[in-house]
């Protein structure tokens, strides 16, 4: 089975070494799609052996559709700069025979800061990321693309893990929910969501009960606090973003 791997980078110097090593005996073409570095992101993955070309950003989903157009096989196999592929999951790649109509899902183990995080409703983790090109893209531009799987599709899972170094720091994690909590707030604003003043607060006390407690957060120890409390905080201003929004609309 012929797979090229895709991925989408920006100043991920730090990451893209260890991702590319781990895709070498499972796909015979890597397409590395940069959005501006201003690291040595774009050398180190040409070192590597990868085909690099840069572009403007054109939201999530355009910029990860462009990038499979690139690739060379019809199977593509798309990763982030911050995962590799356990020797188990490059395994069970290698000795896969695909099957038409099918997307199979990677299991997806994340490191929060040096701890991997087994419960927090971050584990499991079912990814979709090994898809037939011609048939399956990618849709969703605000926060989080996902692709656009038919009915007919079957989907699924391989043994193995998806290795997926999220957070080096918290001080990270706040820089990048304050992101994902914008984008999310302008998302829900252009579906014409509206939200109470005591929702973002509600919202956020229940996100954090969740994550800690129905979600067994506590098990994970100092990441699993980290994650219930950046994730609360996330939640509160998100909605918080939104009724400004929402109130600058009227």
């Amino acid at each position: 089975m012929n797979i090229s791997a895709v991925i989408i980078t920006k100043d991920e110097a730090r990451n893209i070494e260890d991702c590319l090593r781990s895709l070498a005996s499972v796909c015979d073409d890597i397409v590395v799609v940069d959005t501006g570095s201003t690291d040595n992101t774009c050398e180190l993955a040409r070192q590597c052996g990868a085909r690099v070309e840069s572009i403007e950003w054109r939201g999530y989903s355009a910029s990860k559709n462009h990038a499979n157009s690139l690739a060379r096989n019809d199977w593509v196999l798309s990763i982030d700069a911050d995962e590799r592929l356990s020797g188990e999951l490059a395994d069970s790649i290698r000795a896969l025979e695909p099957r038409p109509n099918t997307v199979y899902q990677l299991d997806r183990f994340t490191n929060y800061c040096g701890h991997w995080v087994r419960f927090s409703g971050w584990y499991p983790e079912w990814k979709a990321r090994l898809f037939d090109r011609r048939y399956i893209a990618w849709e969703g531009d605000f926060v989080h693309e996902a692709l656009e799987i038919p009915a007919k599709v079957t989907q699924q899972k391989l043994q193995g893990r998806l290795l997926h170094y999220s957070y080096y720091s918290v001080e990270e994690h706040v820089q990048r929910l304050q992101r994902y909590a914008e984008l999310s707030a302008q998302q829900m604003h252009a579906r014409g969501k509206r939200v109470s003043v005591l929702r973002p607060a509600v919202s956020a006390a229940f996100r954090f009960f969740s994550t800690l407690v129905l979600r067994q957060g506590w098990r994970d120890g100092w990441a699993g606090w980290q994650i219930s409390r950046l994730g609360a905080k996330e939640v509160f201003i998100k909605y918080k973003r939104l009724r400004s929004l929402n109130l600058n609309n009227i």
